[in-house]
């Protein structure tokens, strides 16, 4: 097939149709209706065949993983997702992997009643470029920027998973079938915690999502908001699959620092502890209180109520001591 061929046969077909949709597909821009008293939020991600998946992943896979990253930028601000523009960059025209593909894509899209409003399409390397737009009421976004010393640090779900699935692929260490077949769902079909993203957004005081490791994300909101903290690693939520595989110490590390768990961290304070505790288990989220913030611009580590030190860093692209 030649491009606009699969165009027409793969990417319009979307059942989802919203109505602030004005103009798809088709035309050279897409035009969009803006709601009243809302942001409109906006993130941009890239994933590479090699560097944000392993070259093995099946194609549904793969899509489904391009719209949960994008989905879960919009969770971390409490935005509700609303439209995707894809451009995605194919070595050649397979029409079976396209559609597999796009299983992948509008799977996500329908569950979240997301519209896909446009792209692009080319011959090269393997890529996938997505933004995602969602809405978020006037002065309800959640940032990087509001934490304060006192607040309470907590993450949804469990961490560590997909970078134990990636430890598997290259041949780090071999895991039992049951296990990886379990850890490698994690990695190649993360679920953005949309719903967890909305309920925050009267509670928290600062989030962010955690795609390049719990470490380096939890750098970024201690920057971004001048504060420091200490982190309980005991309290940690790692899975069964990945404490019986590596035992505690080594657990916590991947924890820290293996990225791709798209889980949400967030910060709250004292007072809106209980009702956001409350909030998050009536819509069936589970979460773990890690730590708390405090004024030293430092993060500092205690295992077993005891001060711990540790090596751990989170991915970065471009630094080549990885």
């Amino acid at each position: 097939m030649k491009e606009f061929e699969l165009i027409r046969s793969y990417f319009t077909e979307q059942v989802v149709k919203r109505k602030d949709v004005a103009l798809g597909i088709g035309d050279d821009c897409a035009l969009l209706i803006a709601p009243e008293r809302q942001h409109i939020a906006v993130t941009t991600d890239t994933l590479v065949a090699g560097v944000h998946f392993p070259e093995f992943t099946n194609a549904k896979a793969i899509g489904h993983k391009a719209i949960a990253v994008n989905l879960s930028d919009l969770a971390a601000m409490g935005a509700e997702p609303a439209w995707i523009s894809l451009a995605l960059t194919l070595p050649e025209a397979d029409e079976d992997w396209v559609g597999e593909f796009c299983e992948g894509v509008f799977e996500l899209c329908e569950f979240y009643n997301v519209q896909l409003i446009g792209g692009d399409t080319t011959q090269g390397p393997l890529s996938i470029t997505v933004t995602a737009q969602g809405t978020v009421p006037f002065d309800k976004q959640i940032t990087r920027t509001g934490a304060k010393p006192g607040d309470w640090l907590y993450v949804t779900g469990e961490i560590g998973d997909a970078a134990l699935a990636l430890k598997h692929y290259y041949g780090e260490l071999e895991l039992p079938f049951d296990t990886y077949t379990l850890v490698k769902k994690r990695l190649d079909y993360p679920s953005p915690q949309v719903l967890a993203g909305q309920t925050l957004r009267e509670y928290a005081t600062a989030a962010i999502d955690l795609s390049d490791g719990l470490l380096a994300d939890l750098q970024h909101i201690c920057t971004s908001s001048n504060v420091g903290v200490n982190l309980v690693l005991d309290q940690l939520p790692i899975s069964n699959a990945l404490y019986d595989t590596l035992g505690a110490e080594q657990a916590i590390e991947l924890a820290l620092q293996g990225g791709d768990d798209y889980e949400l961290l967030f910060t709250v304070s004292e007072d809106k502890k209980v009702g956001m505790e409350t909030a998050l288990a009536d819509v069936g989220q589970t979460i773990t209180c890690i730590g708390q913030l405090n004024h030293s611009g430092k993060i500092t580590t205690t295992l077993n109520s005891q001060p711990t030190q540790i090596n751990s860093k989170g991915f970065e692209h471009f630094d080549n001591d990885q």
